[in-house]
């Protein structure tokens, strides 16, 4: 016998239909088992590629200065220092501002997006009868909120 198997095959319908629940048990035990040893293993490997990404954002902040400093010390040969640095300092700033506005307006996007949550919410409204008039309620809400940014 093979890791706990048997023939079954002379087995009757009625033993086979007794021993249904035990195999459905099983498999489900099964299962649950295969998944958390896939959540352990995924986890792991997240972990350690996090850990590989912060070592790179590490290096990554000390090339950022050093990048500043050449574009600088490049502006200087045309420019005095002080007009080369404030130069950079306005491009740093310009872009901060429109990865920020990139940001904010996906955020929104994000924010205004129904989750799982708000549908099953919207399921079971319209399973009571108050589907239609709990949503318009819930738009209106919405949007009076939109107006106030």
């Amino acid at each position: 016998m093979a890791r706990g198997y048997r023939d079954r095959a002379d087995d009757s319908l009625l033993t086979l239909l007794g021993d249904l629940p035990d195999l459905v048990s099983n498999l489900v035990k099964a299962e649950i088992d295969a998944a958390k040893a896939w959540v352990a293993k995924t986890s792991k490997d997240a972990g350690i590629s996090a850990g590989w990404f912060l070592i790179a954002l590490f290096f990554l902040f000390w090339a950022v200065p050093v990048v500043l400093v050449f574009a600088i010390a490049g502006l200087s040969s045309w420019w005095p220092v002080w007009l080369s640095a404030l130069a950079v300092l306005g491009l740093l700033i310009l872009a901060v501002a429109l990865f920020v506005l990139l940001g904010v307006l996906r955020f929104r996007k994000v924010i205004k997006r129904d989750n799982p949550a708000q549908a099953v919410e919207e399921d079971l409204r319209i399973l009571r009868g108050r589907g239609d008039e709990a949503r318009r309620a819930e738009d209106v809400r919405r949007e009076a909120h939109d107006d106030e940014f």
